[in-house]
Parts: C-alpha cells; sequence; structure tokens
C-alpha cells in the first residue's frame, strides 16, 4: 500500500477525565441481518438506527444488485424485499469490501438461489477463509469456486433444486450458523443445525421477527436450531440497538482514564453478545445498566462507565462466542490491570479481519508490555503503567485500531496507529465521538 494514502493517527493522555453522554451507532451484526432478511421478505421493512458504515452499505448495494429495493426515507431505511427465492441474477460482481460476515451470509443465501454471482472484497477480506461456509454449503447442491485456501473472490452456482441440511457446527460460529439458516430458507423440509457453543442469535431472532418457523433448543450435546424451509417472510419494522462492541472502546476509555465517567445510551445487550460486560465485571469495572428495554426483539439500556482499578482475570474459551470482537479492547484492559490475565481459546481472532490475535500482541509489546501467545491463549502481564510511545500496524483491522487510540488515553508515551481509514468501516464518527468525551486523538 501506498503509505502517502494512509491516515496515521496518535493518542495521547487527555488532560481532565472523560465525560458525557453519547451514543454508537447501530449493531453491525443486526444491521447486515436487516438488509438481508428484508430483501428475502414479502412487503416492506422500514430499519432505523442502521450502523451507515462501509460493510453495512456493501450489503446494501449487494442487495440492489440481487433486485431489492433499497433506499433512504429521512434517517430510516426502506427495503422492498423479492420474497423467498425471488433474488435475480446481479449484472456485476459483488465487491463486499471488508465485511466477512456479508460476504459468508450472503454465500449461505446464494447457495439456494439458481443463480451465477461471483463476490469478492478488498485486499484484507481476500485474504480470509471462505472454506468454513463453502463446506457445508457445497452439501445443499451449491457448486463454489476460490482461489487457493477457499479465498475470495468466489464464484457461486446456486442450487436449482436444493436439499436441507442437519449440520453440527465444527466451531462455535454465528457466521456459519447463520449461512447455514439462509440456505435453508430456500429449501424444502427442516435445516437443523447442533451448534456446541451458543453463538449470537442475532438471525434466530430475526427470523422470527419476520415470521419464520423456528424453534431453538438446548440439549447435551449443545443448542439445537430447527428452522422449516420456505416459508413466506413479511416485512417488518427493524430498530437496531447501538453496537456493545462499538460501545466496548469508550467504556474501556471511561474505566482507565483517571476519573472519567461516562455513558452509553440505547447498547444493545443480547445475552449472547455481552461477555465483555462480565468480565469487566470480573476485574472489578464499575459498571451499571439503567433504562432497560426491548427494541425490535432485542434487549437494550443505558451503559455508565466509571474509573476503576481493575485487576487481572482469566477468561475461559467458552467466553469467547459471546465476545469475539472485544478481546482486542479487553487486552488493553489487561494491559493496565495489575497481575497476569489469561484469554483462553482464541483461534477464532485468527481469521478475522487480521490475525487479530498475533496483531493485538503485537500492539501491546510495541508499547512496552509483556505479552506472550501459548498455543491460542493470550497471556498479559499487566502492571497499571503501560511506556506507550509505539507505532501499531493496525493490517487494516478497524478494532486493532480503535482498541490502540483507546491506549495512547493511558500511556506515558503517546500512541502512533498507521491507519485510521478502515475505522469507519463498523464505527463511522469514532473519533469525533471519542473527542466529544475528552480523549486526545487527532490525525498525526
Amino acid at each position: 500500500m501506498d503509505k502517502l494514502s494512509l491516515r496515521p493517527h496518535l493518542s495521547r493522555r487527555p488532560s481532565a477525565p472523560l465525560s458525557g453522554r453519547a451514543s454508537v451507532p447501530g449493531d453491525k451484526s443486526i444491521s447486515h441481518r436487516a438488509l438481508m432478511f428484508g430483501a428475502l421478505a414479502v412487503g416492506q421493512t422500514r430499519i432505523s438506527g442502521l450502523l451507515e458504515g462501509d460493510d453495512v452499505l456493501r450489503t446494501a448495494a449487494a442487495m440492489q444488485a440481487l433486485g431489492a429495493e433499497v433506499s433512504r426515507d429521512g434517517a430510516d431505511w426502506l427495503v422492498a424485499g423479492r420474497g423467498i427465492g425471488g433474488l435475480t441474477e446481479p449484472e456485476d460482481v459483488l465487491d463486499m469490501g471488508n465485511s466477512g460476515t456479508a460476504a459468508r451470509l450472503l454465500a449461505g443465501i446464494l447457495a439456494t438461489h439458481p443463480l451465477y454471482v461471483v463476490v469478492t472484497g478488498d485486499s484484507s477480506l481476500r485474504k480470509r477463509p471462505m472454506g468454513r461456509v463453502v463446506e457445508p454449503l457445497c452439501a445443499v447442491g451449491a457448486q463454489f469456486f476460490t482461489r487457493a485456501g477457499n479465498r475470495l473472490p468466489m464464484t457461486i452456482l446456486g442450487a436449482r433444486d436444493p436439499m436441507p441440511l442437519s449440520y453440527r457446527l465444527p466451531v462455535a460460529s454465528a457466521q456459519v450458523k447463520s449461512a447455514v439458516l439462509l440456505a435453508g430458507l430456500n429449501s424444502p423440509g427442516f435445516t437443523e443445525i447442533e451448534e456446541p457453543e451458543p453463538t449470537r442469535d442475532h438471525s434466530e431472532n430475526m427470523l422470527r421477527h419476520f415470521g419464520a418457523e423456528i424453534s431453538v433448543t438446548d440439549a447435551a450435546t449443545g443448542r439445537h436450531i430447527r428452522l422449516r424451509g420456505q416459508p413466506e417472510l413479511r416485512g417488518a419494522d427493524i430498530a437496531v440497538p447501538g453496537d456493545p462492541s462499538s460501545a466496548a472502546f469508550p467504556l474501556a476509555a471511561a474505566l482507565l482514564v483517571p476519573d472519567s465517567h461516562i455513558t452509553i445510551s440505547g447498547t444493545g445487550l443480547n445475552p449472547l453478545r455481552t461477555g465483555l460486560f462480565l468480565t469487566l465485571r470480573e476485574m472489578g469495572a464499575k459498571l451499571t445498566v439503567t433504562a432497560q428495554r426491548q427494541e425490535g426483539g432485542e434487549p437494550v439500556g443505558d451503559i455508565t462507565a466509571s474509573y476503576s482499578e481493575l485487576r487481572a482475570v482469566d477468561v475461559p474459551p467458552g467466553r469467547a462466542p459471546s465476545m469475539i470482537d472485544e478481546y482486542p479492547i479487553l487486552a488493553v484492559l489487561c494491559a493496565a490491570a495489575r497481575g497476569t490475565s489469561r484469554l483462553r481459546g482464541l483461534t477464532e481472532l485468527r481469521v478475522k479481519e487480521s490475525d487479530r490475535l498475533s496483531a493485538t500482541a503485537a500492539m501491546l509489546r510495541v508499547n512496552g508490555v509483556n505479552v506472550e501467545i501459548e498455543d491460542d491463549d493470550l497471556i498479559i502481564h499487566g502492571t497499571g503503567a503501560i511506556p506507550g510511545g509505539g507505532l501499531v500496524e493496525t493490517h487494516m483491522d478497524h478494532r486493532l485500531a480503535m482498541s490502540a487510540l483507546v491506549l495512547g488515553q493511558i500511556t506515558a508515551q503517546p500512541v502512533l496507529i498507521d491507519d485510521a481509514r478502515f475505522i469507519d468501516t463498523s464505527f463511522p464518527g469514532f473519533l469525533h465521538l471519542m473527542r466529544g468525551l475528552g480523549a486526545q486523538m487527532a490525525a498525526a
């Protein structure tokens, strides 16, 4: 990449505590699904609070290219769907930018539509493997042609006579589960999935919201999901809650900067997404939740964080599915805590926007933190005092970039990141929001 095209940013200690109330952009996972399910429904879906980051806008463009009508109506988005099985062949390649969620879920939809579609992405997405969705989706009768290692660009020939699946997930992955469920929508009979560990259930919640027949039961072998195929989904209004993965960054900054006190309003509190908040309370964080309510089938509330003296934590691997996107910012919090923390079972971080496990360790090391990787565990030796002064390579990873900028709020020397452009894929307005709360972050 041409270094002149980069957007380096510098983060330094603020001169005063962070304070105020703010709201974060809409949940990215729910935003993707709202557009996709709206395109598969009959009638109109109105979406309020949609995340208008690049990742989600790519999904909107893809649904429009597949025949749905997608438009803005003031602050809301409208989707006029085509119905199950009604999508049409696009005239061009579908470019999903940096979004692995969009690419993998879209593969599930296209697997059971008899269409010829080519899916690609940016240089980061083209490095990430698609085999985990290709393998089960081939079993419905679809054909996939990919580069070596099951990487994009990927050509999909959807099945003309799809077969329903009975599939046990080899690893806990909401993306794979959702891809199989989306394929099952246009398959006859019942699609059944077993997941060894519960993963985020936004797809199941939204399927019910649109009128699908779906059941979820817990058994000794894991969670069992059963979906009746070929329903008539009906357009429905959706209010997208604030993204808890985005809320994690300003909340973490408030916990770290002395005497800070901030509230993030309207944040999603789905219990399969709140592993970070549980972990923070184990570390001694002062977190309170108020104004709890339901919006669009999802629990929502206002979260307040106050400066806290944190202690080390040992996070079990079974918690990873409920906080998989929050490990980089948790690692920053562990670096500031006293004692040695161990974050276990992070194999999924190796197939994110970057090898997020190695990149997170590198972010801390370059700023003077003693950190180790043992198999898929991240071990962080926190001292409560972090030298800083490092240049963090973000690897086109938005969460790594935001985590490093939060780290710079407490280091003795400022922290520099090589590129902030990719933050907008998940958190447009991040820098403006953080500066409004008192953080010191600016272009270098």
